[in-house]
């Protein structure tokens, strides 16, 4: 913890942030937020969503051109490392640097490293293998550049702040030796604590065409192929059989809708299907509260910020197993983890056929995700700063 007074320069750099929404970006807001009301000085690099480079407020974006051809959303910066704002940044002189993405925003952080001695600390939020075939049509070699590429980033940094011990056992697995320090991601609850009112969620709940007697599995965030919804859609058609009142409510939106859309009119489902595509992320939990179980088939989450969001709204979980679970999914009492079609629908039937073990699970959720709040998270990556410094 720094010592009253102590207050430090932070220069946080992501190829993410304002144009995007996902658990990096939350992860990054949350830390800039926590840290300035800390007292820090902490400004943030980014890579801006145009071709113009500019600044607001404590936001540095760089000027970039777009990469949608190798992944959707993806620019990449379309200056040189001397930017001014890059000068500006180098003359402001951090204390510390703690770059978020292995990529393009990475070589800025380098830049201004090398030209104030501020060190490098790195979280490493994605497992990469989970991603490789948008840009390598083999997995191997997918895997092969992953490794050797995230040893050569982490190489010129001083400590690596993995948010899960899965993400640490990979980078150990990788052959990176460089400190590595524990850090769950903080998440802002306050939203997620609102709850909505019996006749507001009834309301919202017909808007979409959900009727009373219906149960709703739900899942929210990106639709790429890598989350895995296509599993959850072969694993729902079979549901449906035994229990005609489930539907399945899919938020967010990503380049696996059309498929999915495909995939539920081939299934004979569609009609119990609903795509809400992208939302407000002011409204998240009022979507969240429109279901009675959260589902997840994806094992590429470092640490699933959507998780510990669905149990705040309190939400039991059903999830495909996977060492991010470790901390907010405790089996059999406020969810279950499946590893089968047959165990997925075996916790299905558990979860929906129990009103009383749903109401006693979802407390359960709410007492697991109170622990993640982000005032742990501001403090404990202060410490790793100082443990640097």
């Amino acid at each position: 913890m720094v010592s009253q007074g102590q207050k430090r320069k932070i220069l946080i750099t992501t190829d993410l942030y304002a144009t995007n929404t996902n658990g990096v970006v939350t992860s990054i807001q949350n830390l800039f937020d926590e840290l300035t009301a800390k007292g820090h000085d902490v400004r943030i690099l980014t890579i801006s969503g145009d071709i113009h480079s500019h600044k607001e407020g404590a936001v540095y974006y760089v000027r970039s051109l777009p990469l949608g051809m190798v992944y959707p959303d993806v620019r990449m910066p379309a200056s040189l490392p001397n930017n001014k704002w890059i000068q500006e940044l180098i003359d402001w002189k951090p204390d510390v640097i703690h770059s978020q993405c292995e990529f393009f925003s990475f070589q800025f952080a380098t830049r201004i490293s090398r030209a104030t001695g501020a060190p490098i600390i790195h979280t490493y939020h994605t497992l990469y293998e989970q991603y490789v075939t948008y840009l390598v049509p083999s997995k191997r070699l997918g895997h092969y550049l992953v490794r050797l590429l995230s040893r050569e980033r982490l190489r010129k940094v001083k400590t690596v702040v993995a948010p899960t011990a899965k993400v640490e056992h990979a980078l150990q697995s990788y052959g990176v030796h460089n400190p590595i320090q524990i850090v769950p991601s903080g998440i802002s609850l306050e939203q997620h604590y609102r709850r909505l009112s019996p006749e507001e969620r009834a309301r919202k709940r017909r808007q979409l065409g959900i009727r009373e007697d219906q149960q709703v599995m739900l899942n929210l965030g990106r639709l790429g192929t890598e989350k895995n919804l296509g599993e959850l859609m072969a694993f729902f058609a079979e549901a449906l059989r035994s229990n005609e009142a489930l539907v399945f409510l899919i938020v967010g939106d990503g380049p696996a809708k059309e498929d999915l859309e495909r995939q539920a009119r081939e299934l004979g489902v569609a009609d119990h299907v609903i795509f809400t595509g992208m939302v407000d992320p002011s409204q998240v939990q009022n979507y969240y509260q429109l279901a009675d179980v959260f589902v997840s088939a994806s094992t590429s989450e470092t640490q699933g910020l959507t998780y510990i969001e669905a149990a705040a709204n309190g939400l039991p979980l059903l999830c495909r197993q996977d060492d991010c679970l470790e901390d907010v999914l405790k089996d059999g009492e406020n969810g279950y983890e499946y590893a089968s079609a047959q165990e997925f629908l075996q916790a299905m039937h558990q979860v929906m056929g129990d009103p009383k073990w749903r109401e006693a699970a979802s407390k359960r959720s709410e007492e697991i995700a109170a622990g993640f709040e982000k005032k742990a998270f501001g403090s404990a990556m202060e410490s790793v700063y100082e443990s640097v410094l």
